[in-house]
């Protein structure tokens, strides 16, 4: 099988507004989150753990997807939306990402 784990960050404090964790076959969320929380400034910035699995990299990569879609954190920034464009890359769908990924393929995020 396949597995893929997204560690979701917090980019900026704040009050956890509203809070949706997506569920179903081949997907856990790891986190002590919860609507109201709120995350400070002195913070671990890893505020939850997506990890996906599925029989091949098809599944896990829509599985991934689908998760991600439906994982909602509002009142703070978070890398969710970064995690999304990963798994939209046609470099890293194909297998073929190496150490230099974030700067050849997400390098307008830097």
């Amino acid at each position: 099988g396949y597995a893929i784990e997204c560690r979701v960050n917090a980019l900026t404090p704040g009050k956890i507004t509203a809070l949706h964790l997506p569920g179903g076959p081949g997907v856990r969320v790891d986190t002590a989150l919860y609507q109201g929380y709120t995350v400070p400034s002195n913070y671990d910035g890893m505020i939850a753990k997506l990890i996906v699995y599925g029989q091949d990299r098809e599944e896990v990569l829509a599985r991934g997807r689908r998760a991600l879609d439906e994982f909602v954190i509002e009142g703070i920034a978070t890398t969710l939306p970064f995690h999304r464009r990963v798994l939209d890359n046609q470099v890293f769908c194909e297998g073929k990402a190496c150490t230099d990924f974030i700067e050849t393929q997400m390098g307008d995020l830097l």
